[in-house]
């Protein structure tokens, strides 16, 4: 059964940022609020509670945002779609794109393990900022490095998104 979900953005305080978020952004020095921004850009929904907050089992596929009760059933939708040959995948919390990033994320099941998306996340982002020294350029540029007009425009839009991420969580990066 695949769940999809309408994902509206709702106000996070910056303390509410998960422990993992933070710890994973320690380790690749990265400022957490812009690292659980970009999370919530990529993966949020909607809780019962009426917080928003990234989903571990999510999926974009070829443009289609689907999200799944359980990884389990994450992982047979991400397998079935990888035996009909579609690449054009993201996956998990940090939505790594499966065709540009297969290697990283190792195999389907490694794929939607939390900590390992959000280090595999965290490393494309640090690598971004490493070469824009600007970490809201990275964040464009996470979401799509390329470097055709139309591709800097996916950026840019990319990049505003995540900027008003950063003001609901009340924090910008440093």
């Amino acid at each position: 059964m695949i769940l999809l979900l309408v994902v509206v953005a709702l106000p996070v305080q910056a303390e509410k940022i998960p422990v993992g978020y933070r710890q994973v952004a320690a380790e690749y020095a990265i400022p957490a609020q812009l690292f659980y921004a970009v999370a919530l850009t990529e993966s949020r929904r909607a809780t019962d509670s009426g917080h928003a907050l990234p989903w571990p089992w999510s999926l974009n596929v070829k443009g289609q945002p689907l999200r799944f009760p359980s990884r389990k059933a994450a992982w047979t939708a991400l397998q079935s779609f990888l035996n009909q040959g579609i690449q054009r995948i993201d996956v998990g919390l940090m939505q790594i794109h499966w065709r540009y990033h297969s290697a990283h994320l190792d195999n389907a099941w490694k794929a939607l393990e939390p900590y390992h998306n959000l280090r595999v996340g965290a490393q494309i982002l640090r690598e971004q900022y490493n070469r824009s020294g600007d970490w809201l350029v990275a964040a464009g540029h996470y979401h799509n490095p390329g470097k055709t007009p139309r591709q800097r425009h996916l950026a840019a839009t990319y990049r505003k998104r995540v900027t008003a991420m950063l003001q609901q969580i009340g924090d910008s990066p440093s």
